[in-house]
């Protein structure tokens, strides 16, 4: 099955200069990567899924565009926008697989079965002006299952990427051209991903089996992060790597919690309200159950932005780390919020919300809490993962 593209396509995207006026600043001249799927075909999670591609657009909502459409060429194939460089000229997208025997076998048994007859998933680098795409990690290939692609921060020379190894995720760092991949995690049988690299490049970090470990950038001196709870996930360094987030508790009642980069003084930042932390990203029935929704640090490093359940909606939140919370959106009832990412001055949030029905894509100013519509996708369809580009240098 090919994606209908071309319903799509056609859909039109709203130009958000309508909505400022020479007094108000304007929006950052930067693209914002995302992912656009359809959401209510029948045959479930995989009909829906192989529609997914990654698209960008600019953040005033102009030339909006299907990015290396043709890594998604033959039949069972989707991209996925996962990252942007350093310098913001290339884009890291992976390119997903599934053989449809395979599928309908997950979708009979509600679970993943990953095999390399049945899967294949890499990860590219995508030069955004040039078109070029570059797959790294099938180079000196260790797995059929390549996800998690990310440029080692303070060091452009090297990439970090999550690796399936013998059925179990694994950490790896190689080199930018996709040579001498280095398994992180050599002696751990654990499964893990949620990986990355601190600011200044020494450190990692990452969750294995739900628990958050700390290590140096060789994998060496491993310190486990003690919380005495069974679900700890999805770690992230603060920009100024004084400080890891991630959240803690029970799955499905976890809540955004920090410690210093040692891996010391915990603090529970703040309670989630029963809100599972996931965003279902199907309108129809879906054995994985959705999307993880994590808190996000803002680009001061002082407060951490997170989604909460307030009666039946799941709103936006920001709360500094030694202050109240206050709560962002305000929204009609039913309303979900998910995905928030703050733009590299700081000054703008792309996040998703499903109002009417739909999952679509907008920007606040953070400032006075204005907020103006980026997609304009219709119903059965969603946009989501967005992700600022990088400024560059």
């Amino acid at each position: 099955m090919r994606f209908p593209f071309g319903v799509i396509i056609c859909v039109c995207l709203l130009n958000l200069s309508q909505f400022a006026n020479a007094a108000e600043p304007e929006l950052p001249k930067l693209l914002i990567g995302y992912n656009e799927h359809r959401t209510n075909l029948p045959g479930g999670r995989y009909a829906n899924i192989v529609t997914n591609r990654a698209m960008i657009v600019q953040a005033d909502g102009t030339d909006r565009r299907l990015l290396a459409a043709e890594l998604a060429d033959v039949d069972g194939s989707w991209t996925q926008f996962a990252g942007w460089s350093p310098d913001g000229r290339m884009a890291v997208v992976g390119r997903g697989w599934e053989n449809a025997a395979n599928a309908e076998w997950e979708e009979q048994h509600k679970t993943f079965r990953f095999t390399a007859e049945g899967w294949l998933y890499d990860s590219y680098l995508v030069d955004v002006a040039a078109g070029i795409t570059e797959n790294v990690t099938m180079v000196d290939r260790v797995s059929f299952y390549n996800s998690g692609l990310f440029f080692w921060q303070n060091d452009a020379t090297k990439l970090g990427f999550t690796a399936l190894i013998d059925g179990n995720s694994k950490p790896y760092r190689m080199d930018r051209d996709g040579r001498n991949k280095t398994d992180l995690t050599q002696d751990s049988k654990g499964f893990a991903y949620g990986f990355s690299s601190s600011p200044d490049g020494s450190r990692i970090s990452y969750h294995e089996n739900y628990q958050v470990y700390l290590a140096d950038a060789d994998g060496t001196n491993r310190v486990h992060v003690e919380t005495g709870h069974p679900f700890v996930f999805a770690p992230s360094w603060s920009p100024d790597g004084k400080w890891l987030l991630f959240v803690s508790g029970e799955h499905y009642n976890c809540h955004p919690h920090i410690v210093r980069a040692d891996g010391t003084g915990l603090k529970k930042l703040a309670d989630r309200g029963g809100y599972p932390g996931v965003i279902e990203f199907l309108d129809v029935p879906d054995y994985h159950g959705g999307s993880s929704d994590v808190p996000i640090w803002s680009i001061d490093s002082q407060s951490v932005f997170y989604t909460a359940k307030i009666g039946d909606n799941i709103e936006m939140f920001q709360i500094p780390l030694d202050g109240q919370a206050k709560q962002l959106t305000h929204t009609a009832e039913g309303t979900l919020h998910y995905h928030p990412k703050p733009s590299p001055d700081g000054n703008w949030m792309v996040y998703g919300s499903k109002r009417n029905g739909v999952r679509n894509l907008f920007l606040m100013r953070l400032s006075d809490r204005k907020e103006v519509p980026l997609t304009d996708v219709p119903t059965g369809h969603a946009a989501m993962h967005a992700y600022w580009q990088t400024r560059q240098r």
